[in-house]
């Protein structure tokens, strides 16, 4: 069943959200060899090192990279998440553009507290932006909807790295 604001797409919207719908998995192939990177970020962000964090997360993304043969993207840590009247930022990804190659960004600081988030919860969110830059460059979407299939595609990384 789709998301409520699938009414309010057009028709071509419409067709590309179905498709992403359809892809509930994606396969990764050496989850073992990729662990021992996530456990990197664990401790790089535990120790509250934004640089450490943002390269720990770059060694991963590059590894999920590498094993889905998507094109490389690049990660940049923020500290404090931004908010507004509608909550906080957790990530953002930004697709490729002819002066500029793919980019997430992710904050590891609650926006009130400033507080360093919890370890799945950066994953995840991680995750999360790595599945719109395999929307785009693996299944070839036109566009990057939230659809069912995409958070399930998302959970499906996060369980295979994580078991």
């Amino acid at each position: 069943m789709p998301f409520a604001y699938y009414s309010r797409l057009t028709r071509a919207q419409q067709a590309i959200y179905r498709k992403s719908d359809e892809v509930t998995a994606v396969r990764l192939p050496e989850s073992a060899a990729l662990r021992p990177l996530a456990d990197d970020l664990a401790l790089a962000l535990a120790g509250e090192d934004r640089l450490k964090t943002q390269a720990a997360a770059q060694r991963l993304l590059s590894g999920f990279a590498f094993y889905l043969d998507a094109p490389p993207v690049r990660v940049e840590v923020m500290a404090a998440r931004p908010a507004r009247s509608w909550g906080e930022l957790h990530g953002l990804y930004t697709t490729t553009t002819r002066n500029r190659p793919a980019h997430i960004t992710l904050w590891m600081r609650t926006a009130r507290q400033k507080r360093v988030v919890a370890f799945r919860t950066f994953l995840r969110t991680l995750l999360h932006e790595l599945g719109h830059h395999l929307d785009y460059t693996v299944l070839k979407l036109a566009d990057s909807f939230h659809t069912e299939g995409f958070y399930k595609r998302e959970s499906s990384l996060f369980h295979q790295l994580m078991g």
